[in-house]
């Protein structure tokens, strides 16, 4: 299983605004330069995760993002679910455009839906706030001032 570049970014963003703090607003060119990725690439990123109620923006002179949430209550599982285009790992996991012609027999694919939910089961454990017991390192990685 590979998550897309919009998975990892989403993933970063919400890191990255949990570490800088719910009280302190970030702007999507500071999350691009931390990270050293595209700031266009970000802003779809920030517009879908504040569509999902992740994250708030304020706007105007001084704004930025911040989380909407408390980073306790960021669910890793459902942040991939959302951010993810589809989970059909294999080619028989889709009724349109499966040609195999072994998949009414195969048992392969009862296996591999069988992973996928137990890889999605052990981020369904996490939450953002998990991965922010080493904040002091993670601002020193990051640059946060």
């Amino acid at each position: 299983m590979r998550l897309t570049l919009y998975t990892d970014y989403s993933l970063r963003v919400l890191l990255y605004l949990g570490v800088k703090g719910k009280d302190r607003l970030s702007t999507i060119q500071e999350i691009a330069d931390a990270y050293n990725i595209s700031k266009n690439h970000l802003m779809k990123v920030t517009y879908e995760l504040g569509q999902l109620g992740y994250i708030e923006t304020v706007r105007g002179r001084g704004g930025g993002i911040r989380l909407a949430v408390d980073p306790n209550e960021i669910n890793i599982g459902k942040v991939v679910r959302h951010t993810e285009e589809d989970f059909q790992i294999v080619e028989c996991f889709s009724n349109e455009n499966n040609m195999c012609k072994i998949s009414p027999a195969c048992q392969l694919k009862n296996v591999l839906f069988e992973a996928l939910n137990a890889y999605l089961n052990v981020l369904d454990q996490y939450t953002i706030g998990d991965f922010l017991l080493s904040k002091d390192e993670l601002f020193k990685l990051l640059e946060i001032e």
